[in-house]
């Protein structure tokens, strides 16, 4: 039997009518090399998001940056007219050089001409949700909330996220508007998020953790393999699992540009990992 996204369940954003399954898809690996330019094969790229949805995703992470522009094309290409059930999530704060270096820039005016690329590249009226990048703890993220509210009231973002954020920063963005979810660095290794997910599910507010598999440094532990062994599943499955588990606001987008790999993913959302091996998994992060 075909394995789904919808075995993982489901989570509606706090405030809003947007539900979707918490297992669901990060476009950034659609593009090249560290995600900086085309795609090696576009046709596979496509057809990894259309096969995406037909395992029942309905959740697609996405930025103008990777590429640059490259995964929005793709998202367009392969999807549009979209689903009605497709929520369509992007980031901005940030700009590729032609090195394919990573530049943040927060101004008013950068932010709402993100949105507006954003909105043109997808063919949308309006995004559904939008998270704001900062750059780390130090950065002032009062300017920028500011210029995501006045969007938000303008009409071109229904709702705000926000990303690479501590529980300062956190705090200031709700009270300027309300925020739907966070989207940090987390994982079975990376945990120092653990007290904010706590807190954000006590509130409703959904949790995407990006690089779950570790990003571009793979997860390498030999708790994890062990505990993947056991179970005769992969370490990718057993670490998205994890995540699942770990807390009911989790939104999981795992990225991939092969449909083997996406059916791999999408198949942790039926795997239950008893308290034996939640508790060599959690282990891990204390030796790491």
């Amino acid at each position: 039997m075909t394995q789904t996204a919808a075995a993982a369940g489901r989570f509606t954003f706090p405030g809003t009518e947007i539900s979707v399954n918490r297992m669901g898809y990060g476009a950034m690996q659609l593009a090249g090399h560290h995600a900086f330019g085309p795609p090696a094969d576009p046709d596979e790229a496509r057809a990894v998001l259309r096969e995406a949805l037909a395992l029942g995703v309905d959740h697609i992470d996405t930025s103008d940056y990777y590429g640059p522009f490259v995964t929005n094309d793709l998202i367009r290409e392969a999807l549009f007219p979209y689903a009605t059930n497709l929520v369509l999530v992007t980031k901005i704060g940030a700009w590729r050089d032609d090195k394919g270096g990573w530049n943040l820039d927060r101004s008013a005016d950068f932010l709402r001409k993100s949105v507006e690329d954003n909105l043109k590249r997808l063919g949308l009226d309006q995004m559904a949700i939008v998270n704001l990048r900062m750059g780390g703890p130090t950065d002032d993220i009062a300017a920028p909330m500011q210029v995501m509210r006045h969007m938000q009231d303008e009409g071109l973002i229904a709702h705000i996220g926000v990303s690479t954020v501590d529980v300062a920063q956190l705090q200031i963005a709700r009270d300027i508007a309300p925020i739907v979810c966070v989207q940090n660095h987390y994982n079975l290794v990376h945990r120092a998020d653990d007290a904010m997910i706590d807190a954000l599910a006590a509130d409703g507010i959904a949790y995407v953790p990006y690089f779950p598999l570790g990003g571009f440094t793979p997860l390498q532990s030999d708790g994890l393999k062990q505990v993947a062994d056991d179970l005769g599943q992969t370490a990718q499955a057993v670490a998205l699992a994890w995540l699942l588990q770990r807390s009911p606001n989790m939104l999981l987008i795992p990225g991939t540009s092969r449909r083997a790999h996406l059916r791999g993913n999408i198949a942790a959302a039926s795997l239950t990992l008893d308290d034996g091996h939640l508790a060599q998994l959690n282990a891990i992060a204390a030796l790491a």
